[in-house]
């Protein structure tokens, strides 16, 4: 079964790129921009079909995808007067001189691809607010496609809850640290009181159970003194006595800190079951999804630095930022663990990694720099800054933004996702993550 999971999520990111690129593709085609190519992955073709002036297909590198919209970057024509001249690579030195001739090349290639007759149908010639609907509808598309999954997943399955019915009784309070019992370990409060395995909570100290967490918390409010207990068992009444032990485990501090605490224990366990939410649930779940993601993202090179010490150290991994094989590998564990709820537990965290998977692509794309999506969104909106700008001082147009001339940039930015990729894959084959 691991591999089914792996299979799922491998098909469902190459869905997710699909999906994502469809929304690049289809308000460019709405607004009459000239696409030749909406390609899944990148190297050599596996799969290609030419459909009217587009040519859609699978590539073997399943890393992403693109779709290739002619005249991305303005012809020399489309700039205002004098600008051209003053950006000649001859007029400069160093690394200006060659800064300008990267972009010189970029806008005759471009030009290149837009066939004689079709120059009002590059990207370029678009409006603001189109060039902004065509780029943020790839990551938007991601932001929609995660929630419906999110959806799915908690309505349509249901979250782990706890129940006042008890699931396990501990045979004895294991020290802090220990994974079983000794023959020098006291049997648990629960077992010495009488509680079983099938008993309902009714009442906890006085305290109506009318859910675990309530339960949890006449536990702990309780201290270490006998406390009266009530419980169903087999639709009767049965009253018991419970003594709980204090002993040191690791709890939560204010702070956010893990530390170790004395704490009243009794050795119970609830029956989970898988609980739906409502749809106002799931959207407080996906706003905190989105925040925690944006999270990641912003925090993204510290994050980094702790993969790097963790897998070439002898830091501990944290939790956070993976590659595709962990998420290959965690989605093989969420099929594989045997756990209560069975194939709706796989299918369950299943749905959440490719919500999660979504929220990244989308939350990753806006990262306002090229070649991601994010750096085209930074251009439109700085060309319509400049326009309006330019029609309040009474000035001329000054033309779209020549985004060309970041390329250089560019480049340092693809090598640094290409080391980012290269650095996850040996983190999560030397150091990976798990579900355990």
């Amino acid at each position: 079964m691991f591999w089914v999971g792996v299979a799922v999520i491998v098909v469902g990111l190459l869905a997710s790129i699909a999906w994502h690129e469809l929304g690049h593709l289809l308000p460019a085609k709405r607004f009459g921009v000239l696409v030749t190519q909406y390609m899944i992955g990148f190297g050599p073709s596996l799969l290609s079909r030419r459909r009217g002036e587009t040519e859609y297909g699978l590539k073997a590198i399943p890393l992403g995808g693109y779709i290739r919209m002619v005249g991305m970057f303005p012809s020399e024509a489309m700039l205002p007067a004098g600008t051209a001249a003053r950006r000649d690579p001859a007029r400069a030195t160093g690394w200006r001189r060659r800064t300008r001739s990267i972009a010189a090349e970029a806008r005759e290639f471009s030009g290149l691809e837009v066939p004689a007759g079709q120059e009002g149908r590059t990207f370029a010639a678009l409006t603001v607010p189109r060039k902004l609907v065509i780029m943020a509808g790839g990551p938007f598309a991601n932001l929609v496609l995660a929630f419906v999954l999110l959806a799915v997943a908690n309505i349509g399955i249901g979250l782990p809850a706890a129940t006042t019915s008890l699931g396990a009784v501990s045979t004895c309070l294991p020290a802090a640290g220990a994974a079983e019992c000794t023959d020098a370990d006291a049997p648990s409060p629960a077992l010495a009181a009488g509680l079983e395995v099938g008993d309902v909570i009714v009442s906890w100290n006085g305290v109506p159970a009318s859910d675990w967490p309530t339960v949890q918390a006449a536990i702990r409010d309780g201290g270490s003194g006998p406390v009266d207990v009530v419980v169903d068992r087999g639709g009767a009444e049965v009253a018991l006595e419970v003594t709980p032990s204090i002993v040191e485990r690791e709890v939560l501090g204010a702070d956010g800190e893990v530390t170790t605490a004395p704490i009243p224990v009794v050795g119970i366990t609830p029956v989970e079951v898988l609980e739906r939410q409502s749809l106002g649930e799931v959207g407080q779940t996906f706003v905190a999804g989105v925040g925690e993601t944006f999270r990641i993202v912003v925090t993204l090179p510290v994050q980094l630095v702790g993969v790097v010490s963790s897998t070439f150290g002898d830091a501990e991994r944290e939790p956070g930022v993976v590659g595709l094989i962990g998420v290959g590998r965690i989605a093989g564990e969420a099929t594989s663990l045997d756990t209560d709820f069975g194939a709706a537990g796989s299918a369950l965290t299943l749905l959440q990694v490719l919500s999660s998977l979504n929220l990244a692509l989308f939350a990753f794309n806006m990262i306002p720099l090229l070649p991601l999506d994010g750096g085209h969104i930074a251009g439109a909106l700085w060309e319509g800054l400049r326009r309006r700008i330019a029609r309040l001082r009474g000035r001329p147009d000054p033309g779209p933004v020549d985004v060309a001339r970041l390329l250089p940039l560019t480049y340092v930015v693809v090598i640094a996702l290409a080391a980012m990729f290269v650095l996850l894959t040996v983190a999560d084959i030397v150091d990976p993550l798990s579900l355990a």
